[in-house]
């Protein structure tokens, strides 16, 4: 008999630790949940392994262990990281000050851009320079650099950055740097950007190699206590984190380049929900992550995610290949207030874990969106997390009774308008990334999860005009799950910026072929088997005097045939291209991908009856659109049998997530165990 293994991922929420374990015999899955811990968050990792060893599931028998976690983000948010010093050229100790001459609210004289994650006494200079195209113009000024190292001792850093201009192309000085920090400064993590990311643009390379030097000593101490703890448990296998393309790297990866990880735990959700949503037949779908802090929405295109090279975190600029999401503070967690004018607002400061909604009686005293549901009716008015988290609905109506009489109005229509306003947020969210670029989204799936997204989805739906919601099984552990479908993935680049001609194309495929032995020997020492490598070519090129590139596909070796699929990318951009107009080659990557995840398999089909999964009958305001007060079947989604169908208003409650079927709205359960909603026809 064989032996069981079982996989697990692990998503590290702003409110919850969720965790979702595969047997890979069997191919079934088994969820868990537990309250995050913002102080430490491999302490809720733990809480959350242990639950399933509880449940019975053999540590040893752990033959991976992934996670995806916004420790990163958190740090840079709340401005936590390390004292940071700053090596660079000569003259250019000012580049994160002077950043790019932009806007993004033009009017808004409030709005001020964050300082430097480097004070300016510790962004010193040495005397170095290389041209472009790789003359020396000046030698790296070794004793300058150790002078530095020796300022950087006295003021205590805890890391440093190195930025050289041209080092992107020419790193020699930037490297003997390097060596020179580590020997003045031993046991201090040094980022070369170079090493961090090797493309030009000053400002962006100098923003983002600068992040990850003030990352990296605590998320490598964050990533340390994982280890232990997971050791303690008993589970050997190394924990391996996501990264924000939605691949997964290992421990000593992550702690190297800990700034490719601000949106693990987003792109997990992503990339489950992009797999999910093809195996039912949606193609092409809107994800809808809500969890307790920020709701994320992102483009799934022909199965495949939308992805990004640039990107704010917290208004600073990282400059990584990544899942294109867009986030909003609006969560279950997110407060309810009252501005200067009298209005009514939701968000975007959220309870989080700790107090939380009132009605979870963790100390919270502000009304939430929870909190607003929890009085409609919406959520079980005990206990959530199949009973294991008692609520308290009549807190949670004394709080949301309070902010109604602030603004002369009834619990219920207060209530409705927290809710309304959220809906509303949402929605501007999903046009902001679907109807504003294009896209038709009648012709979209709305992939809901999160321990919010099912409760929200509908109206979310309504008010976008997507006529199909997709409810994944357990939706509040998608992003887990998300972690399990993830490969080992990185991104190599190199900037090359030339017109395309046939030197130029002879140097691009050079270096292609250079960077993917680099890939292969880095998946090897990622201990990728070999016959699970794959390599994607990618070129990223514009026209002569454009700002940005697009990024072509294909390890095409005919430069005509590259250039036909450059206009292809232009139209499907752009909606144009032309052809008696220069190409610019800017960058070549090459994306190693170790294809370790567990594939979809279609679950076995749940026998019963959809009387036999019912609980009760609860009254539940469905809103003033949809009718207000109604009667509403209660349903047990573990017991809902495959194909069954039904009809809005329902209730349908699981262990991670609480999905709202208004009236006017069909359900069915399909064979993957998808809630899949549609609109009636009128």
């Amino acid at each position: 008999m064989a032996q069981e293994q079982f996989r697990i991922g692990v998503d590290v929420g702003g409110t919850f630790t969720d965790l979702s374990l595969i047997d890979e015999g069997t191919g079934e899955l088994h969820h868990f949940k537990t309250p995050s811990t913002p102080h430490d968050p491999s302490e809720a990792i733990q809480n959350g392994l242990r639950q399933a060893i509880d449940a019975g599931f053999n540590p040893k028998a752990v033959s991976h262990l992934g996670h995806g976690t916004t420790v990163a983000t958190n740090m840079i948010i709340e401005r936590k990281g390390t004292l940071t010093g700053l090596l660079t050229t000569k003259g250019f100790r000012d580049v994160l000050e002077i950043a790019r001459q932009q806007r993004p609210h033009l009017y808004d004289y409030s709005v001020h851009r964050p300082a430097p994650l480097v004070d300016r006494w510790l962004r010193l200079e040495v005397s170095e320079r290389f041209t472009a195209d790789g003359d020396e113009l000046i030698p790296l000024d070794e004793a300058a650099v150790r002078a530095a190292a020796a300022q950087f001792r006295d003021a205590k850093v805890a890391a440093v950055a190195v930025c050289f201009v041209h080092a992107y192309r020419f790193d020699s000085h930037e490297r003997r740097a390097g060596e020179i920090l580590r020997e003045e400064l031993p046991g201090e993590p040094v980022s070369l950007s170079s090493e961090v990311q090797p493309e030009f643009r000053e400002f962006e390379r100098f923003s983002t190699t600068v992040m990850n030097a003030y990352l990296t000593p605590k998320m490598t101490g964050y990533l340390d206590r994982l280890m232990h703890r997971s050791r303690e448990l008993k589970v050997s296998a190394a924990p391996h984190t996501v990264h924000s393309n939605g691949g997964l790297m290992s421990m000593d990866t992550a702690k190297a380049f800990p700034v490719r990880t601000c949106l693990s735990g987003p792109a997990a959700g992503v990339v489950g929900a992009a797999q999910v949503a093809q195996a039912a037949g949606f193609p092409n779908a809107v994800t809808f992550d809500v969890g307790g802090t920020s709701t994320d929405v992102s483009l799934i295109l022909n199965g495949r995610g939308a992805y990004t090279p640039l990107r704010e975190v917290a208004g600073y600029p990282v400059r990584c290949p990544m899942v294109d999401v867009h986030v909003i503070g609006a969560g279950g967690g997110s407060i309810a207030w009252v501005d200067d004018a009298g209005a009514l607002k939701a968000g975007p400061q959220s309870a989080g874990a700790v107090p939380g909604p009132v009605g979870y009686m963790r100390g919270g005293t502000e009304p939430t969106i929870t909190d607003a549901n929890l009085h409609l009716g919406r959520l079980n008015p005990v206990a959530l997390l199949n009973g294991a988290m008692p609520v308290d609905r009549d807190v949670a109506t004394q709080v949301v009774s309070a902010i109604g009489r602030r603004i002369g109005a009834s619990p219920d229509v207060a209530a409705d308008g927290i809710i309304r306003i959220a809906v509303a947020n949402m929605a501007r969210a999903i046009r902001a990334i679907s109807i504003e670029r294009g896209c038709d989204v009648k012709e979209f799936a709305l992939v809901a999860f999160g321990g919010a997204g099912p409760l929200h989805a509908p109206f979310v739906a309504d008010e976008v005009g997507i006529p199909t919601v997709l409810i994944p099984e357990a939706p509040g552990t998608m992003c887990a799950r998300g972690v399990l479908l993830s490969n080992v993935s990185q991104s190599f680049v190199s900037s090359h910026v030339a017109p395309l001609s046939d030197a130029s194309w002879r140097e691009v495929l050079a270096r292609a072929a250079a960077m993917r032995n680099e890939a292969q020997a880095w998946l090897a020492d990622e201990q990728v088997p070999e016959g699970l490598r794959e390599y994607v070519r990618i070129i990223e090129a514009r026209y002569v005097g454009q700002n940005f590139e697009v990024r072509v596909e294909g390890d095409m070796a005919d430069r005509e045939v590259f250039v036909r699929a450059f206009y292809q990318v232009n139209d499907e951009v752009y909606g144009y291209h032309v052809e008696d107009r220069g190409i610019e080659i800017v960058n070549i990557r090459i994306e190693a991908i170790g294809r370790i995840a567990t594939p979809l398999r279609e679950p076995p089909a749940l026998a019963g009856s959809l009387a036999a999964a019912r609980i009760e009958t609860r009254s539940v305001h469905m809103g003033e659109d949809y009718g207000g007060w109604t009667s509403a079947a209660v349903y047990d989604r573990a017991r809902l049998p495959t194909g069954a169908s039904f009809t809005g208003p329902t209730v349908i409650e699981e262990l991670t997530a609480t999905t709202l079927l208004p009236p006017g709205w069909s359900a069915e359960v399909d064979c993957w165990r998808n809630l899949i909603l549609t609109r009636n026809a009128h």
